[in-house]
């Protein structure tokens, strides 16, 4: 089976600890008390995602037509 590289996206809570979430996959997100916490979550979060997708038949978005960047504002 191949590895496939999907991007995160983490912000702090402002609650405690991290929200993270999967823009290639819609509705795929998770939390944890620390970096390495929400990783973990998400990774296992991102693996019930596509093993869902499967099963339904549906096919698997390519992680690298999500692109990640940035944009300078003044306030």
């Amino acid at each position: 089976m191949p590895t496939v590289d999907f991007n995160v996206v983490l912000e702090p809570d402002p609650e405690g600890g991290y929200v993270v979430y999967c823009p290639s996959l819609p509705g795929c997100y998770s939390q944890g008390d620390t970096v390495d916490e929400a990783l973990a979550n998400i990774r296992e979060a991102v693996e019930l995602c596509v093993e869902d997708m499967r099963a339904r038949g549906e096919p698997l978005p390519d992680p690298s037509k999500t692109l990640m960047g940035s944009v300078l504002v003044t306030i």
